[in-house]
């Protein structure tokens, strides 16, 4: 009798409501409550008067009305059955995987995201029309390094700060050269770990003052961020080749952790000695890379076939080497040595950088 009687003041007040909103009002048992859209009980009107063979609880369902024919999920199962409908025309006659498909970094593995906000991963090709792999990087991002670069080029240390910025990355290759000595392959993918964080935090902090002054940078934020990405590129290409040990990664996050922190406060006091000791870095970079050539030649290290990353980055032959790959990274931090030095030398001469503008796309 209590049942019925909860049960025609739950329909009375659906009724007032409307129907747009909500649906039927009916029993349900075991799970189905919890299969849809928002429920809510009214089992607690009831108290505990009821035995449990009378029980019944009552359930108010609202449809949001979210799209205009059906709602997001079945709109979203609709999308994936068009994209399965798709993928098996596209694979029936050669082509690549679905429109959803997106290549990992590694490029093996594909994964389909079904989204009611319609994004879809762009399909990416490269100029002889095959698929693109990588998703960490583009083709229009790619290029071909300029290996006519002069790698002897020193800044010599005039000033006071030309000197702190030389003695402590001096100060640094001590331990490096100690921990790592002819294990080239692991010196680099940690090198690039550390490298990889000047750009990011210099072009960081030269956006915040952007907006905070409300003026351009030059394109400065975008060289330095473009420094970055390159290192990160070199790091990506490394760990293809050299494999970390677990105390290698554990050294990353210490590293990188206390780098990080540095140089964020010296990039506030000082940006031309910032600068300065990122040049500095590069200068042993180029050093470092240097032996690991020597050693290649050598044949104290395997000249082992470039990964492929690395051939589509650097826009490589198919039958590149190991060798190939070091002396294109070795251009790379050549062109960063530059910039850096260019940079701290721009700010030794009074000026601001967004007052000179920025060698994008110097590599």
């Amino acid at each position: 009798m209590m049942s019925r009687s909860v049960t025609r003041m739950a329909r009375s007040m659906i009724n007032h409501i409307g129907r747009r909103n909500f649906s039927t009002l009916r029993p349900v048992t075991g799970n189905e409550a919890g299969i849809g859209v928002v429920t809510g009980a009214a089992g607690f009107l009831h108290g505990n008067s009821m035995k449990g063979s009378e029980k019944a609880v009552a359930h108010w369902v609202r449809y949001f009305s979210v799209m205009s024919s059906g709602n997001a999920s079945t709109m979203a199962l609709r999308n994936k059955e068009q994209n399965d409908q798709d993928d098996q025309k596209i694979n029936q006659s050669g082509g690549a995987t679905g429109r959803n498909a997106t290549a990992t970094d590694s490029g093996n593995n594909n994964k389909r995201i079904v989204s009611y906000w319609g994004i879809q991963s762009p399909k990416v090709t490269k100029e002889d029309g095959t698929p693109w792999r990588w998703n960490c990087f583009m083709p229009w991002e790619t290029y071909k390094a300029d290996l006519s670069i002069d790698l002897k080029k020193h800044h010599a240390p005039v000033t006071l700060l030309d000197k702190v910025a030389y003695w402590t990355v001096k100060a640094l290759r001590f331990p490096t050269d100690l921990f790592f000595q002819k294990r080239y392959g692991c010196r680099a993918m940690m090198l690039e770990t550390v490298a990889a964080v000047p750009g990011m935090v210099g072009g960081m902090l030269l956006h915040c003052k952007s907006l905070r002054k409300f003026e351009q940078s030059g394109g400065w934020i975008k060289a330095l961020l473009e420094e970055a990405e390159n290192e990160r590129m070199h790091l990506m290409t490394f760990m293809e080749i050299a494999k970390p040990k677990w105390y290698e990664r554990a050294l990353v996050f210490a590293v990188q952790g206390i780098f990080f922190n540095a140089y964020f406060v010296t990039y506030l006091l000082s940006p031309k000695l910032a600068h300065r000791i990122v040049g500095y870095l590069e200068e042993e970079a180029i050093h470092s890379y240097t032996e690991f050539l020597k050693e290649l030649d050598k044949g104290n290290i395997e000249n082992v076939s470039a990964p492929a990353i690395a051939i589509d980055y650097w826009r490589l032959p198919e039958d590149s080497t190991l060798k190939d790959v070091v002396m294109v990274v070795r251009a790379d931090e050549a062109h960063h040595r530059d910039v850096n030095h260019f940079a701290s030398d721009i700010h030794y001469q009074g000026q601001e950088l967004k007052d000179c503008p920025a060698p994008l796309g110097y590599h």
